[in-house]
This record gives structure tokens, C-alpha cells and sequence, in this order.
């Protein structure tokens, strides 16, 4: 079967029966779509009957809600890969208005682009004659069309012998009947109302953050008001160097609530406090919760009840259990989750090292103080690198005799001198401390010597027939020695942490550890030019999981070039 970057998944089972059938549907879809997949609602469409049906508006019921979060917990769990999107254009409540204009008489007066053409059409509708199948796939194809801006080419796929198919192998089952049995068809109407608030970080957008966003998108007649954390709400979070810049975050929901419900008026305004705008706005009527962030509702009324305020409506959704979770990460699908995943990955793919020979291939390991690079250096040495300890060759330079020995003391005068005419280390540093002309006439003698010694050890490795080297350098960055390493990797911790590292490892007070901390390029900046992050954050265990994903991925890597074949 061909596979489609992009599908629109038609379902035409009632809203009830589809909760404990959307699994397998969603596998089949998955077959056939590799990144985008759209989902429309259309219970009842009879696809079968020769005439062409239209698209005729549904009313935000239970069953639908609970679809929602059914489908996006399902998606996470069997075709993770796929971005999918439930789209509720034909959604309204019966007093519902537009933002946009007076009440329409049908959902797509013309039809609606997504930010993904659809290249293929897919559908759930039971297909009784399979000499009708060609027929059916035309009206399926016509409907489609009708409804949204697709490829000139769009294929169409009809899922229901696939699925039979899959029932089968899984075999019906008491236990499938009794599901099926007890989703009892919830046709209550949900209560909408025209202005609806939500807030959260909404970094790398998941399965837990659509159900939020879907059900407040069903919730909301006119107006949809989200708060995005900025900077300040970030500096608790887990890993916050590994979260997606503001403005990015923004365009990706702005993307997908476009193509959710285009009708609606929607406000993304940053967040650098728990409440924002949520305790000021008069027209706010609900804010939609989980029963993690419920508390934080009920304090946002606690305020508004300060300010003159009527109390929002708090609506409740259900958190999205992560069945992948590991015991290192939440039970729930989170994004803190989803950046530890990305731990060992490769986050950026690596610069043109075309100048650099092939073998030994290089990875520039660095890190702040206390953030554990040295004992992750170790861990790959153990998986069978070679470890160059830049800071051990910086000893070397300033060794009587040495290049850099006689230009030092030039430099700093006789003064920095032991007895024995070492250059004293602590004497050095106290010139240099806190003046950074001094420190840079420093580093301007030091630096280049390290290099050509690490460039040294390099060669040697690679003389020894040695396949990977890693060179372990604090100032990796700030020297500018990226140029002799084909891929940069960080490690990082937060910067509470490392000052309690620091302090006990070094016997020095908090106030000096900020400083020496102040004193080297931020978390933040070191990741920009990562090509791999690890972090000493957890147990030795945990560490040691992330340095064999980095070490497997990067063996894979190095073979896809051709560089070698492994042991």
C-alpha cells in the first residue's frame, strides 16, 4: 500500500461505538499516513446510497468530548509519530455564533485549507458491497473536496477490510463486546461559552496538549484566550534548555488551531505569571483544567473574586496516561517526559567537518561546572573511546620549558613563580580573577597551545587505529575549538545543582561557586550549538541509559557514512 505524508480520516461510526473501536482504526490509518493526520467527524455519513452527502453541523455533545481524549490517548499509544489533529469546523452548538459573521447554514461554505494538503482521503464507513467499493471511494473523494482544500491528486482509502481484518486477528472477544456494550451513547449537550481561557507551557505539542486545546476549541463559541509561558514561568521547568522558543511554541498553536476551528478569535498572549490575564478579563467565562492544574483554578477565582470579577466555570479533562513512561518520567504524557527522551538524541544534525579526517571521528564534550562531563567522558571511554582531558594538558602548558611557560611569565612576571620555578597556579589565578583583559591575554597564550595538543593526541589515536575519540573540554566553546570536532555534545544540569555539587566538592561557599557558574557561558547558550545534550540529573543509572542511546545512535551514525564497519 502507499504511504501519504498527509490524510484526512473520515469517521462515519456514531461518536459511542468509536471509543473502544479508534485503536485499530487509528493503526490502519497509520499504515497508510506517515506524518499528518487529520480526523473528521461525521457520524451517520452514508457514503453508500448512491446520491452525494453533504457536511451538516453536529452539536458539541459528551460523546464527543470523550472521543477526544479517547483518540488522542490511543493516538500516543499506537502511532506516536503522527501528528494528528481532530478538526471541529462542523461542530456548533445550536446558539453558538461565529466571530467571524452571523450563524452559517453549513460548516464549509467553501472549503477550508489546512496547513496540510491532504493527499489522501481514509474512511471507517462500513462498506456492506465490495462491488460498490469504487463508487464509494468517489463519493468519499467528492466529500472530501467539498469540505476542505485537498491535493489534485487525492487518493482514497477505504479502511473498513483492514479493520475486519484486525478484528479478526485480535479475535472479537467477550471482553471487546462488553466494552462496546457498556459505551452507552452520551447525548447531552456540553455547555459553550463565548470566551474560554487556558494556560500552559505547550512545548513540543503532544497528545495531552490537543485534548486541552480540542475540548476548549468545543467549549468555545467566539473567543479562545491561551497564556504560553514566558521566561520567568520557565525556570523551574525540567530540562527548560531543551524547551522550544516562544515564538515558536506560538506559530505551532497558532498552526493547529487554524486548522481545529478557524471560526474562532484566537489570543495567545505570554504568561509570566501564574495568572495573566485570566484574573482581569471580564468576558472570560471558563477555563479549562485537569485535575493536576485544578487547584490553580480555583486560585485564579480566588482573585477574580479580589478584583470584582464573576468566578470562571472550571471544566475538568482527564490527564493522558503515558504507557510508555519509564521509571525515570511521569506516569503522564508530559513534555518534561518528552525532553528527557530527547537526552542522547542527536538535536541538530552536525556541521560541514569535510576539513577534518574521517577517523577518528571526534565529539567535543563540554559542560558546566559540576554538570558531570568528566564522568560522563568516562562512561563513553568505557564503551571504547578515547578520552583527551583538555584540562590535564592545560597543566601541561604551563609546564617549565614549555611555550606557553616562558610567555606567562613574560606576561604576569617572575612573581607567579613556586621555588622550584612552577608557575603557581593560585598566584595566576588571582591576577586574572574578576579582570577580563587580564584573563583574555591569558587564554590567548593557553588556548592555542591545548589545541595543538589535543590535535596531538588525535593523530596518535588515530595512528593507534583508534574509531572515536572525545575531548573533554570545559571551554570547548568559548576557545573555539568546535572546528576540530565533528559533533558537539553538553551536558547540563540546573544551576541549583551545580552550585551543591560545586560547594561540596570543592570546599568553596555557594556565593563563590554563583560566581565561578556567572563566570562561563549559560546552560542556554551552550545548547545552541549542541548537536547532542546529556544530563547527570538522575541516578548513575539513569546517566548511564542516556550515554549508551547517545553512544548506540552515534555508532549508527558513523556507520551510515561508511567511516567503519563495527566489531
Amino acid at each position: 500500500m502507499s504511504m501519504f505524508s498527509t490524510g484526512i480520516l473520515v469517521l462515519t461510526s456514531p461518536l459511542h461505538t468509536l471509543l473502544p473501536r479508534i485503536a485499530p482504526v487509528l493503526s490502519s490509518a497509520a499504515q497508510v499516513v506517515e506524518r499528518t493526520l487529520y480526523v473528521h467527524l461525521q457520524p451517520g455519513l452514508n457514503l453508500g446510497n448512491g446520491s452525494q452527502p453533504r457536511p451538516v453541523f453536529i452539536p458539541p455533545v459528551v460523546d464527543l468530548s470523550n472521543l477526544i481524549t479517547r483518540l488522542y490517548s490511543n493516538a500516543a499509544d499506537v502511532c506516536g509519530h503522527l501528528d494528528v489533529r481532530v478538526l471541529l469546523t462542523n461542530v456548533r452548538a445550536q446558539t453558538a455564533t461565529s466571530s467571524r459573521g452571523g450563524i452559517p447554514s453549513c460548516p464549509f461554505p467553501t472549503p477550508q485549507p489546512l496547513s496540510h494538503s491532504p493527499e489522501v482521503v481514509l474512511t471507517d464507513f462500513p462498506l456492506q458491497d465490495p462491488g460498490q467499493s469504487s463508487l464509494v471511494k468517489q463519493c468519499l473523494q467528492r466529500y472530501a473536496g467539498h469540505c476542505y482544500v485537498c491535493s489534485p491528486h487525492l487518493a482514497s482509502v477505504l479502511l473498513y477490510p483492514q479493520l475486519m481484518k484486525l478484528q479478526n486477528e485480535e479475535g472479537a472477544g467477550q471482553e471487546k463486546e462488553e466494552e462496546l456494550e457498556s459505551c452507552k451513547e452520551q447525548t447531552e449537550t456540553l455547555e459553550t461559552y463565548n470566551d474560554v481561557v487556558v494556560g500552559g507551557t505547550f512545548d513540543r505539542l503532544h497528545g495531552a496538549h490537543k485534548t486541552l486545546l480540542n475540548i476548549s476549541c468545543l467549549l468555545a463559541n467566539r473567543r479562545f484566550l491561551i497564556g504560553v509561558c514566558d521566561e520567568e514561568m520557565l525556570k523551574k521547568k525540567v530540562l527548560k534548555e531543551l524547551i522550544e522558543p516562544y515564538s515558536l511554541r506560538v506559530q505551532r498553536l497558532q498552526e493547529f488551531l487554524q486548522d481545529v476551528k478557524p471560526s474562532l478569535q484566537v489570543e495567545i498572549v505570554p504568561l509570566d505569571d501564574p495568572f495573566g490575564s485570566s484574573v482581569v478579563d471580564a468576558q472570560l467565562q471558563c477555563i479549562v483544567v485537569s485535575e493536576e492544574t485544578k487547584r490553580g483554578g480555583e486560585a485564579v477565582n480566588k482573585r477574580r473574586i479580589e478584583n470584582g470579577l464573576p468566578v470562571l466555570v472550571l471544566h475538568e479533562i482527564q490527564l493522558l496516561k503515558d504507557v510508555h513512561h519509564t521509571d525515570a518520567e511521569e506516569e503522564k504524557i508530559s513534555s518534561s517526559s518528552l525532553r528527557s527522551r530527547l537526552l542522547g538524541t542527536l538535536l541538530t544534525a552536525p556541521k560541514d567537518t569535510s576539513h577534518l579526517a574521517p577517523i577518528p571521528y571526534v565529539i567535543g564534550l563540554t559542560g558546566s561546572s559540576g554538570s558531570g562531563k568528566s564522568s560522563i567522558a568516562k562512561r563513553l571511554e568505557a564503551l571504547g573511546a578515547v578520552r583527551i582531558d583538555s584540562d590535564k594538558l592545560g597543566h601541561e602548558t604551563y609546564l617549565p620549558g614549555t611555550a606557553a611557560y616562558y610567555r606567562v611569565v613574560d606576561e604576569f612576571g617572575s612573581d607567579i613563580l613556586n621555588e622550584d620555578k612552577t608557575i603557581n597556579r593560585q598566584a595566576l589565578g588571582k591576577k586574572v580573577f574578576g579582570n577580563k583583559e587580564r584573563l583574555k591575554a591569558l587564554t590567548d597564550i593557553v588556548w592555542p597551545e591545548i589545541a595543538l595538543l589535543v590535535k596531538k593526541r588525535i593523530l596518535q589515536a588515530k595512528e593507534e587505529g583508534k574509531q572515536v575519540c572525545v575531548v573533554d573540554a570545559a571551554v570547548l566553546l568559548e576557545a573555539g575549538w568546535t572546528d576540530m570536532v565533528h559533533e558537539v555534545w553538553v551536558t547540563l544540569i540546573p544551576e541549583e545543582e551545580a552550585v551543591l555539587r560545586i560547594t561540596e566538592r570543592d570546599g568553596v561557599t555557594a556565593e563563590d561557586a554563583l560566581k565561578r557558574l556567572h563566570s562561563q557561558w549559560s546552560n542556554a547558550r551552550q545548547v545552541e550549538h549542541a548537536n547532542v545534550v546529556l544530563s547527570t540529573l538522575w541516578e548513575p543509572e539513569v546517566t548511564q541509559k542516556q550515554v549508551l542511546k547517545a553512544w548506540n545512535l552515534l555508532q549508527k551514525r558513523i556507520i551510515v557514512k561508511g567511516l567503519y564497519d563495527p566489531l
